[in-house]
């Protein structure tokens, strides 16, 4: 049964009840799912533009300011590395190929410990065999002065992709998406929370192309603009729909 009968001329405007609760839900969602979009490309942006001011000179750093400075700002740290106890984040690819990122504990002037990803290594195909991730050339026994981005560990979506690293067994220890205090644990003493993304010409390290994290904010914008179209197509195939000639007498 229409909902009204309006007639246009020769035509007659009779939306029915179920079209048009219909046709109402798909917009609601539709305009929803584009300001998911729009924000996601907000959000997106920030942290392009983090990246982008984070390529100024670096800046010494002290173990308090770890969680103050600004996410992928450059620093300069000094400390030594514990090559013994390290970490193999598992499912990180580059150029399309799998691999692992190799993560460092740095150990700072005043007891702190600070985990450096020297970078991305390749996968060897077999599980039971690890890259080798030796230190050299840096002297381990050495104190060292590195500069890169201070940066988060990187996170997963999904919890069944998730593996802490096991708490004992030998080194290095693989894992997936772990958090900082799973790392604190299998390694026996308490991380700082953030990871230093190691500069590409520092020695001592594996391929480190950092990008700034996800997809184009353009991306997430075009995608909010479809769904935004979406729901202007539909209301317009509504009115279509429930506009018809006049019945003869």
């Amino acid at each position: 049964m229409p909902i009204v009968r309006i007639r246009l001329g020769t035509r007659v405007f009779a939306p029915t009840w179920l079209m048009t609760l219909l046709t109402i839900a798909l917009c609601i969602l539709f305009i929803r799912l584009g300001e998911w979009q729009w924000d996601r490309g907000a959000v997106t942006q920030a942290l392009w533009d983090a990246f982008a001011r984070g390529a100024d000179a670096p800046v010494a750093l002290d173990a308090a300011q770890v969680t103050s400075l600004p996410r992928f700002k450059r620093i300069r740290v000094t400390g030594r590395f514990d090559a013994s106890h390290q970490f193999l984040l598992d499912n990180r690819t580059h150029a399309g190929q799998a691999g692992y990122e190799v993560l460092t504990p740095l150990a700072l002037a005043g007891g702190a410990v600070l985990l450096v990803d020297r970078g991305w290594v390749a996968f060897s195909g077999y599980r039971a065999k690890l890259p080798d991730i030796s230190m050299a050339p840096i002297a381990t026994d050495l104190e060292v002065s590195l500069t890169g981005r201070i940066d988060q560990l990187p996170s997963g979506g999904l919890a069944q992709g998730r593996m802490p690293p096991p708490s004992t067994g030998a080194w290095p220890r693989v894992t997936t998406y772990p958090d900082m205090p799973q790392l604190s644990a299998a390694y026996g003493r308490t991380l700082l929370p953030r990871i230093l993304l190691l500069d590409p010409g520092v020695p001592g390290g594996y391929v480190r192309e950092w990008q700034a994290p996800g997809l184009s904010p353009l991306r997430h914008w075009s995608y909010a603009v479809q769904w935004w179209g979406f729901a202007a197509t539909l209301f317009v195939i509504w009115l279509v729909l429930s506009t018809g000639k006049v019945p003869s007498a």
